[in-house]
């Protein structure tokens, strides 16, 4: 199934709320913030621990946040670095969108189709009880897919396009997957911006 609309959409799952905003930036502040991102972000390319064997991680990472909390997945800590003047005013932004306070933001650049993110949920300790996440996405558009963890008829897409914000909130991490999946299409590079809150242990 498609969810796709011209217009902000809320959409009510079971055991998950996601808002999808597809022109959240315009055209020319979502091309500035991809260029200044992509050429200033000290991009790092961690290992991955997979099944016992390990693999350079299928996309470039970086951290930002207004505290020091480090964030861990897959056997990866990041450390942050303060947010820079874009980023937080692009994270106000988001925030008087999604009525919620964040914390950190995780920075992903996907630089071709073979860049990827497999299924998994944004469900690490430090997001703490049902986190609200905030992706916006600029540059090529990818697809979204999440399913639920057991209802196997609630499966799926949503296009993340340039300038696009998605929202998941409630259960939506305890409840359901998502991955943005490869693609063998020859597509140009993408980096997105998931806003979180983490606070120090």
């Amino acid at each position: 199934m498609d969810l796709f609309s011209e217009e902000k959409t809320i959409f009510k799952l079971p055991d998950a709320e996601l808002i999808y905003i597809p022109n959240f930036l315009n055209r020319q502040k979502a091309d500035y913030l991809f260029e200044h991102l992509k050429s200033n972000v000290d991009w790092q390319h961690d290992d991955i621990a997979i099944f016992g064997k390990t693999y350079k991680q299928p996309r470039l990472t970086a951290l930002y946040a207004e505290n020091k909390a480090s964030y861990s997945y897959s056997n990866i800590t990041m450390h942050p670095t303060p947010f820079t003047s874009e980023l937080l005013a692009i994270k106000q932004n988001i925030e008087a969108e999604a009525e919620h306070k964040f914390t950190t933001a995780l920075l992903n650049l996907y630089r071709h189709g073979n860049d990827s993110n497999g299924w998994h949920a944004d469900n690490e300790k430090e997001l703490g009880v049902n986190p609200t996440i905030a992706s916006l996405s600029l540059g090529a558009t990818r697809p979204f897919h999440f399913k639920h963890r057991h209802i196997k008829e609630e499966r799926h897409k949503i296009l993340l396009e340039h300038g696009s914000l998605l929202i998941m909130k409630n259960q939506m991490q305890h409840h359901w997957l998502h991955q943005i999946a490869k693609t063998k299409k020859d597509i140009g590079e993408r980096i997105n911006l998931t806003f979180r809150s983490i606070q120090p242990v």
